[in-house]
């Protein structure tokens, strides 16, 4: 993996492609039912990182905002409210930081110890009305972080008895 970058991912793009419409869906009689848009098209690589996953995002709107719009936006996101003040929920659950050499992994996958999401590069595309970078940190925001949040939440909400 030293000094290599492999191009396809087993399994990730389509993921990629179809997890977030399962989340913004609804559930009808016990089933998830996914959301049909926005559309997504992923392309997933390996890079040799110790942590943290990065995405280069193009997205359009119906009615395009402006860059301030959607600095506001994310500054403003709080995640989920039910999810707030529990140990392991950011404060600040989106970043935006300014350079055009961020995110880093080395540098930002531990924002908000490592539950944060760090965003940067955001500008105007050519094809698509703008453009960004993301970076989470794929252990701790991702597989062992996310559950033990989504355990804080259900001992919150009563689905767990804490002991």
């Amino acid at each position: 993996m030293i000094d290599n970058v492999i191009p396809y991912i087993g399994g990730e793009e389509d993921k990629s492609e179809s997890e977030p419409h399962k989340i913004w869906g609804n559930i009808v009689k016990g089933e998830i039912v996914p959301r049909r848009s926005p559309i997504i098209s992923a392309q997933c690589v390996r890079v040799p990182v110790t942590d943290g996953h990065m995405a280069a995002v193009s997205v359009s709107f119906d009615k395009k905002p402006t860059v301030e719009d959607i600095l506001s936006r994310w500054q403003d996101y709080e995640g989920d409210r039910r999810a707030s003040g529990l140990p392991s929920s950011p404060k600040t659950f989106l970043e935006y930081i300014e350079g055009d050499d961020r995110p880093q992994t080395r540098l930002d996958r531990d924002a908000e110890n490592g539950m944060g999401i760090t965003l940067g590069r955001l500008r105007e595309d050519n094809l698509f009305d703008y453009k960004f970078i993301a970076l989470s940190h794929n252990t701790v925001r991702g597989a062992a972080g996310g559950a033990v949040l989504m355990a804080e939440l259900l001992t919150r909400e009563g689905y767990i008895e804490a002991k």
